[in-house]
Parts: structure tokens; sequence; C-alpha cells
């Protein structure tokens, strides 16, 4: 991050003062006229050059003066958007284009990873602390103040580990536990909900599924995922081609909606049948859009009953 943001500030100060020294020579290289007064010009390359020493201030701390990059990019997007409408008009000519590709298009992919890099880090839990998995269900209580640990002991659970509660494929998991909650039951086992925001957030969400009756557990620090292998999530695994496929599907076509962040939206999702403190069966997500087979799931619970001491 360091080293593109000084380069952008070395590309900006220098292209700022060729247009200030020198401003008729790019209208000259693109055989177009040049503007009547040029002090405007200048003006503009004083504001670019400018610009560069933004980003070398925030070359040294990139997460902290992300609001630096954030402007520059909304400059280095919105500029070959009225170009493109000037070329459109005739105004500009197409040579004119190679100051776009030099002085924006070649910054979108930098600057954007500068501000995914920053909004990970805003959101990353205060405390890291991996605990070792009985110490974490131990820990982790539900809305009756029984650990997931005691839970386990009285028989299977299906530990359901949500996204943050605006997502989509949240809500989307919530219908599909709703869908296969009965089975569930039939034969034993216990569904869990675990989510990264308040208790009254969840509580209102899993109403709209009729889940509000389930144990569930808040884990805002998301200290039982990270004891259960789970990490948070890289750009493709978050909003990658699937993401945007599945998404569109579960908001406008099963309306599940979205709506703002609730807890770490960087936080991946997971499904574990756990028994006696110990994990018999997973789906791990590779991507957030993810839907685990509750079926094969709800079968290991089954046959984990069936072979238990008790059943015998």
């Amino acid at each position: 991050m360091k080293g593109w943001l000084l380069a952008a500030a070395a590309y900006n100060v220098v292209w700022g003062a060729v247009v200030i020294g020198a401003p008729e020579s790019l209208f000259h290289w693109t055989r177009m006229e040049p503007p009547r007064y040029l002090e405007i010009w200048q003006c503009v390359g004083m504001i670019v050059g400018v610009y560069g020493i933004g980003y070398a201030i925030a070359a040294f701390d990139p997460l902290r003066h992300w609001p630096i990059v954030l402007v520059g990019l909304l400059g280095k997007i919105l500029g070959p958007v009225g170009f493109a409408t000037a070329m459109a008009k005739g105004v500009f000519p197409p040579r004119f284009a190679v100051t776009i590709l030099t002085n924006d298009l070649a910054w979108w992919v930098p600057f954007g990873g500068i501000l995914w890099a920053a909004m990970s880090e805003a959101q990353r839990p205060a405390d890291i602390t991996v605990l070792e998995l009985r110490e974490a269900l131990r820990r982790a209580k539900d809305q009756h103040g029984t650990s997931l640990y005691d839970r386990s002991i009285s028989g299977p659970i299906l530990v359901v580990l949500l996204r943050h509660q605006g997502c989509t494929f949240c809500r989307k998991a919530l219908a599909d536990v709703a869908a296969d909650r009965l089975r569930m039951e039939q034969v034993g086992v216990t569904p869990v909900l675990v989510h990264l925001g308040t208790e009254v957030q969840a509580r209102m969400l899993f109403a709209r599924y009729g889940l509000d009756d389930l144990p569930r557990v808040s884990d805002p620090t998301a200290r039982l995922y990270r004891s259960l292998g789970l990490g948070r999530g890289r750009f493709l695994q978050l909003v990658g081609p699937a993401a945007w496929v599945r998404g569109f599907r579960s908001v406008v076509i099963e309306r599940h909606g979205l709506s703002g962040l609730a807890g770490d939206g960087f936080q991946m999702p997971g499904v574990f049948l756990i028994r006696d403190g110990r994990v018999e069966s997973s789906f791990v997500h590779r991507v957030s859009s993810d839907r685990p087979n509750y079926s094969d799931l709800i079968e290991d619970g089954r046959e984990l009953i069936e072979m238990s001491p008790e059943a015998n």
C-alpha cells in the first residue's frame, strides 16, 4: 500500500508541475486547441499536485488515512465518466484518453485494494483470542444461560454460525434452517444459531423466520467462530461472481433482502454438528453464498444418536 501511494504521489506532483510549467504541452500533443484562459488549466495542475501531497501523507499510514484514498478514487472514477461524455459529444479527441489511462484507470485496483483493507481492519474484532473448542463452547451461552457445551452433552447440536445479520445469505441460511427444522428435531438434533449482532437484533430477525424460540448465541467478537476454524473472507470469497449471482436471487427473487452491517462483514460462516464437545461433522463455506446440505448433516446426527449408549 505504501509503495502504491508513494508512486501516486510522485506521479501527481510531476503531472501537476508539467501542467503548471508548460500548460500548452498536452494540448499540442493531442492536437487540441488550447483553452483561452490557460490559468484555469494550470489551476487543475495545482489541484492534482496537491493531491500528490495527500497521497504521500497517506502512504505512511494508509489504513488511518483511508479518506484521502477514497476521495482520490472517487475523482479517478468520475473523471473517466466526464471524459466519456465529452468524447461522445465530439469535444475531446480519442487521443486524449491516454491521460485517462494514466491519471485514473491505472489506480482503480490499488486504491480499491487499500480501501478494502481499511474496511477489513476497521471491522476486525479487538479480541482475537483463539480458545480450545471445549472452553469456547463452555463460554458460549444461549439466551437461557445454557452453554453450548452442556447442550452438546445432552444430545447432538447443529451449530449454525451465521454471517452478519444484514447479509442476504444470513437470511437465506435462516430460511433453510426453518425449512429443515422439523426433520432436525424429529431425529433428536437441536439447531443452535450463532450470530455476530446483539440479542435484540437477533431476536427481531429470527422471528421473521419463526426461529426466535431456538437457542441462539451472540458472539460479536467471533470467538466461537475462530475456535471452530472459521476465518475472515478474502475479496473473491465475499463478493465474487457466485455471490453476485446468488445474492441477486436471494435479494430480489426470494425477497430475503439485506440491510446494514450488524457484525463483522468479513467473517465467514459454517455449520457444525457437535456432540459431547466434539465436532462430528461440518460444512465450511468456501464462498459466502455456499449453501450447506442440511440433509447430510441431519443424517449424521441421526447416526450419532443411534450409535450412542443411551440408544442401545
